[in-house]
């Protein structure tokens, strides 16, 4: 029996000014561990920040655990079942980065009975309980990087949205990462993960959306992208061949070079 999406998006025109970047969008999105990747400027940011409920759409429907979200009310509601790590996240700097992810789950609305103990569980997720009591501004990048996941993911959210999330990870640190996301989307969440790293999709997405000019260019398993791999499509793996080749980037054959 097919399921309710976490997320459907029907329609969905979104963009800046005169500019439009997502154009008449249909997409949803299911639990599990779905990669998005796409060239800069594909539109990824955009999508994360409607997803959000951060920029509402200029046009079509954007449904969120069932409901349509249509005013302040349905935003304010759904927001308490959403965490989101932008790219380039903000914080007080002074702040312990207990207090941080503790702020974050105050403004998710998280149960004050729960906050602390969630806190310390998403600290300890990412691999910082023993950096607790560190002020945010003498964390590394990398350990930055680890503090804005603790904040996304505090409160257990049925919704997680993660822009580059690995960017300043060491390889051992992304392992854990991977595992993360993975007993995340089995307890039930729904895990979109924004990133150029394409192997981090083929070893932890079930699902890849591939964005280009604001348009889904592929939807499908990391398998089926890998499959669809040209010949002549630059990558060192099976899956970025592919990925290339729905980007529609290829190297030109020796006949067509002539």
């Amino acid at each position: 029996m097919a399921t309710t999406p976490v997320a459907r998006l029907a329609g969905l025109t979104q963009g800046y000014g005169s500019r439009r970047i997502i154009k008449g969008l249909d997409l949803s999105i299911q639990p599990g561990v779905t990669g998005l990747l796409g060239p800069n400027g594909a539109g990824k940011t955009t999508l994360f920040r409607t997803l959000a409920t951060i920029a509402p759409p200029r046009d079509g429907v954007l449904e969120l655990f069932g409901k349509p979200v249509a005013g302040e009310r349905d935003v304010r509601e759904v927001r308490r079942r959403i965490g989101y790590l932008p790219q380039d996240f903000g914080y007080y700097p002074a702040f312990s980065v207990h207090d941080f992810v503790q702020y974050c789950a105050w403004l998710r609305e998280v149960p004050s009975a729960q906050a602390s103990s969630a806190t310390e569980a998403a600290l300890s997720a990412v691999g910082l309980a023993d950096r607790a009591r560190d002020r945010m501004k003498s964390l590394s990048g990398g350990m930055l990087r680890r503090a804005g996941i603790a904040a996304a993911i505090v409160g257990s959210p049925s919704l997680l949205l993660l822009d580059e999330p690995t960017v300043g990870l060491d390889p051992a640190q992304r392992l854990d990462f991977r595992d993360l996301i993975r007993s995340l989307a089995r307890a039930g969440a729904a895990v979109v993960l924004s990133t150029h790293l394409v192997e981090d999709v083929g070893a932890a997405c079930d699902t890849v959306l591939v964005l280009r000019d604001g348009e889904v260019v592929h939807h499908g398993t990391p398998q089926q992208l890998a499959e669809l791999a040209a010949p002549t499509a630059p990558g060192d793996s099976p899956l970025e061949r592919g990925y290339m080749t729905v980007l529609g980037e290829l190297r030109p054959t020796e006949e067509s070079a002539c």
